[in-house]
């Protein structure tokens, strides 16, 4: 009865939305010591999710313990009702109790899950984005009973490995229909990884239309809502697809045998899942981070564009600390800085409050939105993200670990959970963005980045050497424990070192969550009423704004300065912190004789103070 409750549970949790994540693959050929990552951001509800309580949404993880199942037994499939909540009109039911039944088989595996299955114990992995699709169909219990989310947990409730659960998916999409949003999951295991993208085609049929592509050993892979497939081979071994899909797309209207090779972005979609700067920004980011030589462009022509490979090999092997790092990016350093600007306030706040053009509705031929903003690889509506490692040197259930972050990438700190473990920390399974909780590992780590929005790049000192400290931790104790759990499992066997896993796992869990609390309070103290103090020292700084800021508001301006009018008047009159004694009613004329002086010399503007010394 625990068991079937526990899986209950499960099922009841994938309510949460996951309508604009980032997702993406490290092969263990790619990696720095040969593992195998797959990474993806729950970035479910963010802006544009018509009709989606947030003050109910959980971001919460859930732990699905293995179990037999007697003969005959079946297993309950549910509606999703954020299946297709982009679309109101075409979404089914919000019942949550909307059900059908599918044959159960014998024995299914222990698996980590929230909104979507992330790790199982025999080290399957997988990952999701959602895509814009040209058909999205409604749920029906007599033709289409599947979305991405239960194909998922099904995928690592019974299979090892990830062509195994590319095969699964697509036969139960063929049988049993698909509804929703288009999707991509990614599986895979220690040592092979795929990219599955999959959806509807007609609005009262049965079935779906789905392919699948191998990622080479080597090569890293990024999908960002939008599907990266693209030219279709039946003679390549490296993709396979749903064997309805040429008559599929040539009834609709969507594909000629003469038009040659069928591209199945151009076929099934309508291309990015929402304005151009939200979906391919992000792909074209991670892959100039990991292979800056590709000279990648950041703008490109449309949205079917072939400017980005579907995979690419990185300029240097990647570890662990450089895949975590990769969701921490809202393109720093690029055309699209959200650090920099007018909008990131004084003190570089990445994030945005989203307007009415900053959602997900796909956009209509032509048509252009103003004021929409950049949509970042950390997003401040994430509810978690994980990168998971599969290392096929130990056993799986050592080998596989999930790196889980609560809330927002950038300001998180990874935290491991073995794929082995058979219970996670009880803070990881609470989490409601309606109630402030100490209990929940999300409002730990949401706290510290909402505090440190107010002083985003004073605070974010603090941030990141915390981060390293945690995480540069984790992986020295998680060597050590890896050690400990094979010497148990080669002298006490496996439960005995799943055991240990599961402690360890739990009291590194909870001892971090805990941690962050405390360093969540200590940034309030330092950083309290406009301050920093250094309360070791017994000092407190009043550094006001950095000077851009003033200029830009004007400050240059005051207040000792009586002829102001005057003052305006001077052209590149900037502020630069400085301050100069003259005599009382001599400001105005010191500042335009030094702005005659320095402008025969200096071919840049002169600056001035607001303040002089009396």
């Amino acid at each position: 009865m625990r068991v079937l409750c526990a899986a209950l549970l499960a099922i009841l949790l994938l309510g949460s939305p996951v309508l604009a994540c980032t997702t993406f693959i490290i092969t263990p050929g790619a990696s720095a010591d040969g593992s195998m990552f797959v990474a993806h951001s729950n970035d479910g509800y963010g802006p544009g999710v018509l009709g989606h309580n947030m003050t109910t949404d959980n971001t919460r993880l859930v732990y699905v313990p293995a179990a037999d199942h007697p003969a005959g037994a079946t297993r309950t499939v549910h509606f999703d009702p954020n299946s297709g909540s982009d679309d109101p009109v075409d979404s089914a039911s919000t019942d949550h109790r909307a059900t059908a039944e599918i044959d159960e088989v014998p024995h299914t595996y222990g698996y980590l899950t929230g909104s979507y299955g992330i790790i199982n114990e025999v080290g399957l992995m997988s990952a999701e984005c959602t895509d814009e699709a040209r058909v999205q169909p409604n749920w029906d219990p007599e033709k289409r009973i599947f979305y991405s989310s239960d194909l998922s947990n099904l995928a690592l409730e019974r299979c090892r490995a990830a062509r195994e659960a590319v095969d699964l998916v697509g036969s139960l999409i063929d049988r049993y229909g698909y509804y929703g949003t288009g999707e991509t999951l990614l599986f895979a295991d220690p040592d092979e990884a795929w990219a599955m993208e999959m959806c509807g085609y007609d609005m009262d049929g049965t079935g779906g239309l789905w392919a699948a592509q191998r990622i080479p050993d080597g090569h890293v892979f990024v999908a960002a809502n939008t599907f990266r497939i693209r030219e279709l081979d039946p003679a390549r071994e490296d993709q396979v697809f749903s064997k309805n899909l040429f008559a599929a797309a040539e009834k609709n209207g969507w594909w000629r045998p003469a038009d040659g090779r069928l591209d199945w972005l151009k076929t099934v979609s309508t291309g990015e899942y929402s304005h151009p700067y939200y979906s391919l920004s992000r792909v074209w980011r991670l892959y100039d981070r990991m292979a800056p030589s590709l000279e990648l462009p950041p703008y490109v022509e449309g949205t079917y564009t072939t400017a980005y490979p579907f995979s690419a090999e990185p300029d240097q092997p990647l570890n662990a600390t450089t895949a975590l790092s990769l969701y921490r990016d809202h393109y720093e350093g690029t055309v699209f800085d959200l650090t920099n600007g007018t909008g990131a306030g004084p003190y570089g706040d990445p994030y945005r409050n989203p307007g009415q053009f900053d959602n997900h509705g796909p956009f209509a031929p032509g048509e252009v939105r103003p004021g929409a903003w950049p949509r970042p690889i950390s997003p401040l509506f994430c509810s978690y993200s994980y990168v998971c490692q599969g290392r096929a040197w130990l056993p799986p259930e050592i080998g596989g670990v999930a790196w889980i972050g609560f809330a927002v990438p950038a300001e998180t700190a990874y935290l491991p959970v073995y794929a082995g473990a058979t219970a996670i920390p009880e803070s990881f399974t609470i989490g409601n963005r309606s109630e402030v909780s100490r209990d929940s590992a999300w409002w730990a780590f949401n706290t510290v980045t909402n505090w440190a929005r107010l002083r985003y790049a004073d605070m974010m000192v603090d941030v990141r050497a915390e981060q390293e400290a945690v995480e540069g931790t984790a992986l020295a104790d998680l060597a050590s424990a890896d050690g400990v759990a094979l010497e148990l499992r080669n002298s006490s066997g496996v439960e005995a070192s799943r055991a240990f896993l599961t402690n360890w796992t739990v009291a590194n869990g909870e001892t971090n969550v805990d941690r962050w609390w405390t360093f969540a309070d200590r940034l309030v103290a330092k950083y309290a009423n406009g301050m920093i103090s250094d309360f070791a020292n017994g000092t407190t700084a009043s550094p006001g704004y950095p000077a851009a800021w003033y200029e830009d508001a004007g400050y240059q301006y005051g207040p000792r300065v009586y002829d102001v009018a005057g003052l305006r008047e001077i052209p590149d009159l900037a502020y630069v912190n400085e301050t100069v004694t003259v005599a009382p009613g001599d400001e105005l004329r010191t500042i335009e004789e030094t702005q005659r002086r320095d402008a025969g010399s200096v071919p840049a503007p002169a600056f001035f103070a607001p303040l002089f010394g009396l």
